[in-house]
């Protein structure tokens, strides 16, 4: 394992050298060498700059993680107890996650406004899909033998959901949630990418209006810190709540 971590090291050093020594060939328009990125990101740190950006697409991806995630859940339940709803459901779900979500964010803005709730829906339906998707999986493919188990003992409805069905299932629900984690930070930089003066994305937009690369540099590298954080976050709770069942 330390292997692999000394290997990824590397190679992330690697790839600076190779980018600064490229970098040194182009116009800083182009492409800026990250010695410039990064004082350009502790600049901007430094002075504050970024902090309300920071702050407002980091609020964007919490509400909107949240109610996603809980309208999945909930969604997943029902259409997982429920063949009848799963059936009726199951091909507007797939049609509405075929749509771009970039092709509907336009219309969210006519619909909401450029404030902050256009960026929380896109957010919380990107979101919905994977969680929805696995705890429908979840909860259909329950052990049958432990079903059988729970049948044999008389156990009602709802005491073999709560305690068989969810339970068993939260692995893959958790899976479900760690790629919703990323694709809400996905959600609302493309939010304000349509729309909005505050945010990450809508940085993004500023510094290409002002053809300020270090800039757009640094807000993706903010970015990238800012899902790898999230992701790390989600992963740390899933270890521990595992770890907790298991004792």
């Amino acid at each position: 394992m330390k292997k692999v971590s000394i290997h990824s090291w590397l190679l992330f050093i690697l790839i600076l050298l190779l980018w600064e020594m490229l970098a040194k060939q182009m116009s800083e328009l182009v492409l800026p060498a990250p010695s410039v990125v990064v004082t350009t990101l502790i600049e901007g740190l430094t002075s504050g700059y970024y902090t309300p950006h920071i702050l407002r697409t980091s609020l964007e991806i919490v509400i909107g993680l949240f109610l996603g995630s809980l309208l999945g859940i909930l969604t997943g339940i029902w259409m997982g107890e429920v063949e009848f709803i799963r059936k009726l459901l199951f091909p507007y779900v797939i049609a509405s996650q075929a749509v771009p979500k970039l092709a509907l964010a336009p219309l969210f803005i006519l619909w909401f406004g450029f404030g902050m709730t256009s960026k929380v829906v896109i957010t919380a339906l990107i979101c919905f899909f994977p969680l929805m998707e696995n705890t429908v999986t979840a909860i259909q493919y329950t052990d049958p033998k432990k079903l059988e188990l729970f049948r044999v003992l008389g156990a009602n409805r709802w005491q073999t959901l709560f305690k068989l069905k969810i339970p068993a299932g939260l692995p893959s629900i958790m899976a479900g949630f760690r790629v919703a984690v990323v694709l809400a930070v996905v959600g609302a930089v493309v939010g304000e990418f349509i729309g909005g003066s505050e945010g990450l994305g809508a940085l993004i937009i500023a510094s290409q209006g002002m053809m300020d690369t270090p800039l757009m540099f640094s807000v993706l590298i903010l970015i990238t810190i800012l899902g790898t954080f999230l992701y790390q976050l989600i992963y740390f709770i899933e270890r521990h709540i595992f770890k907790y069942r298991n004792h």
